[in-house]
């Protein structure tokens, strides 16, 4: 299959490769020249713009960091919509606005483009294993087309309903993640500041009801302080906003949400925008003057 791949940042780069590693023929662009070279040098072909990763493919991924991103390269004059094929399937992996991705289905309909909204959790250890869980939106016969794509990236792969609701789902992860981390955060300075070891006590609430995929994967490194980005308190920031925005759409209050938002925000103003989403820490530890 020749895929178009646009956007080979930390997430995108490694789903690329897995693609190409599987054998089929991907074209991937990126504004960055160093992640082209990279993707060129990992067996891919590194396309110059838009249009010359659309115009050969089957199958178009877009990985953007936020709407704005992927709304000008579908909706460019020299972007996706202006150069598929028809029956192109373009699948948005970003994470964005419900309702953007609603337009985009909407606007590529016309265009005889079919469209899957199907964002991922995971992070960069789950890209590069090829170990994300990836929530789909759009038509059950466009998803079936794209599973065995979906397969080479993920382990967790499911249909969650119509144009959108991948976003939902995860609006509704990242509120969860947020709100884990604060709490892993608040446990580790209890702990600390009680004089117990917080690698022990962590390890123990990593074996009980308090058990998390975030426990296990990220107690070492909140406990060192080491916070290199696998996932950015910024685009945990935007992510939030995301959420807060569909509470709002759905005429529901979500206020433990609003709480996590504010802290990933402050994470944020205090500068550790660049930093891991397990940062919060950093926020918790400067609410009690112990950072």
């Amino acid at each position: 299959m020749t895929v178009g791949f646009i956007g080979l940042g930390i997430m995108g780069s490694p789903m690329a490769v897995h693609l190409v590693d599987a054998g089929h023929d991907v074209i991937g662009f990126d504004v960055v020249p160093a992640s082209l070279s990279a993707f060129a040098e990992a067996g891919g072909t590194a396309a110059a713009n838009v249009a010359e990763t659309v115009t050969q493919a089957e199958v178009v991924i877009t990985m953007l960091p936020d709407h704005p991103h992927v709304e000008s390269v579908v909706f460019g004059e020299d972007g996706v919509l202006a150069n598929a094929k028809d029956g192109l399937l373009l699948i948005d992996m970003s994470t964005i606005r419900p309702e953007s991705s609603l337009a985009i289905a909407e606007a590529a309909k016309a265009k005889g483009v079919r469209v899957l909204d199907a964002p991922v959790s995971g992070g960069e250890a789950g890209a590069k294993n090829a170990a994300l869980s990836i929530m789909v939106g759009g038509e059950e016969a466009d998803f079936n087309a794209a599973k065995p794509l979906f397969d080479l990236l993920g382990k967790t792969v499911v249909h969650v309903g119509p144009h959108g609701a991948g976003q939902v789902v995860k609006a509704a992860n990242q509120l969860v993640v947020g709100g884990t981390y604060a709490l892993v955060a608040e446990a580790i300075v209890l702990l600390e500041a009680s004089g117990v070891d917080a690698r022990t006590g962590l390890d123990v609430l990593a074996g009980g009801l308090a058990a998390s995929r975030i426990l296990d994967l990220k107690r070492e490194t909140m406990v060192a302080r080491q916070f290199a980005p696998g996932f950015r308190i910024d685009l945990h920031h935007k992510d939030m906003g995301i959420a807060l925005a569909a509470a709002r759409q759905a005429d529901v209050s979500l206020p433990v949400t609003g709480l996590v938002a504010q802290l990933i925000a402050a994470a944020r103003a205090m500068g550790h925008g660049s930093l891991d989403h397990s940062a919060l820490l950093k926020v918790t530890e400067q609410l009690s003057s112990r950072g």
